[in-house]
């Protein structure tokens, strides 16, 4: 009997000789190839699922383990290539994590024990995975989102620990909203909220796009620092960690919009670490390779979108939200003395290549 559930890697569904060849005719009938999965080989299924944002179908981990259960393929699925082993998938398509390299969370308690911390996007994904993680470290977080019913889930989840700001990062008013939920002190400020273009190259941009990432990207974080900063002053110290991205560090992993916006954040992180060194005021950024969030990513320009998709076949492996977390929550705490103006790659190695 098969111990495969769906909380297991995709890669051990793949290696599985039933399962394997009914994801691969699952694949084949909605057009998709093995070969895209390969980043992905060590994410559970389910995960995989639940943020492909409709790329892959429903019944997918349904009839995974329906097959698994029964030993067939079902019937009605495509002819599937012929069963193929993990290795099969060509190297330079991603590196995952092996079984012997499996990350487990080690929460260190106390670690923001009577600090309060600003998490921006703190209704889902990144953001949503760092607000759990300085909360079961004692923290307090004001989670600040778009989203009323993400923000509700979350405080739910965690409880008094967190205080929940529905806002706009992008509104004049939101940062006076932030600071008056925070009751005037920031010990730290997580500008994890962010959207993605269209992949669009220049002479393809469209407005309303390029406005949009900048005033998300750049403008809100930029308001968000502006407000917190006099208080940390004022208190002789602070931490505030922007998340940029893979597209702050090259120019092939995303569009004109999404990577200038992401280079601007470079710019005011390492602008503000120089202008604050010395006051106990410490900023510093993550820059985070592909993570599995399910962020939503606007259709494609068509010249762009076919240039960067050529790129994107280095990506080392998908993270997961809890491990670009554990990056930005050591920078976020106390244990990063002596770290300010660093801009740490937390991408698997991908911009090492």
């Amino acid at each position: 009997m098969s111990n495969l559930t769906p909380a297991s890697p995709l890669r051990d569904w793949l290696a599985d000789s039933v399962a394997g060849q009914t994801l691969r005719g699952l694949l084949a009938s909605e057009g998709q190839s093995e070969q895209a999965l390969a980043p992905a080989l060590g994410l559970p299924l389910e995960q995989l699922a639940k943020m492909s944002g409709g790329k892959f179908p429903p019944r997918l981990v349904d009839t995974l383990v329906t097959a698994v259960e029964t030993g067939r393929v079902p019937e009605w699925l495509p002819t599937a290539p012929p069963a193929a082993t993990v290795s099969a998938i060509e190297p330079g398509l991603g590196v995952e994590k092996g079984a012997s390299e499996t990350w487990t969370e080690q929460v260190t308690a106390g670690r923001f024990g009577g600090q309060t911390v600003v998490v921006t996007g703190a209704a889902a994904g990144i953001g949503r995975a760092v607000a759990a993680r300085i909360v079961r470290e004692g923290g307090c977080v004001v989670a600040v989102d778009v989203s009323t019913d993400g923000l509700e889930a979350l405080a739910a989840d965690l409880g008094e620990a967190v205080v929940p700001v529905t806002t706009d990062i992008t509104a004049p008013t939101s940062a006076a909203a932030v600071l008056a939920a925070a009751g005037g002190r920031v010990d730290a400020l997580a500008n994890v909220a962010g959207v993605m273009d269209d992949d669009a190259a220049v002479h393809e941009v469209d407005d309303t796009i390029w406005e949009r990432v900048l005033r998300i990207n750049v403008d809100g974080p930029m308001r968000l620092m502006r407000a917190v900063v006099p208080g940390m002053l004022a208190a002789g110290g602070g931490r505030i960690v922007n998340v940029v991205s893979e597209a702050a560090l090259r120019g092939s992993a995303a569009g004109a919009a999404y990577t200038t916006s992401k280079h601007a954040l470079v710019g005011l992180t390492r602008s503000s670490a120089y202008q604050y060194a010395g006051t106990g005021v410490q900023v510093n950024a993550v820059a985070p390779g592909a993570v599995a969030t399910g962020i939503h990513v606007p259709a494609g320009a068509p010249y762009g979108s076919v240039r960067t998709a050529k790129m994107r076949v280095a990506i080392p492996g998908l993270a997961m939200a809890e491990e670009l977390a554990a990056s930005i929550t050591f920078l976020l705490s106390k244990d990063a003395v002596n770290i300010n103006g660093a801009i740490l790659p937390s991408d698997g190695g991908w911009s090492a290549a």
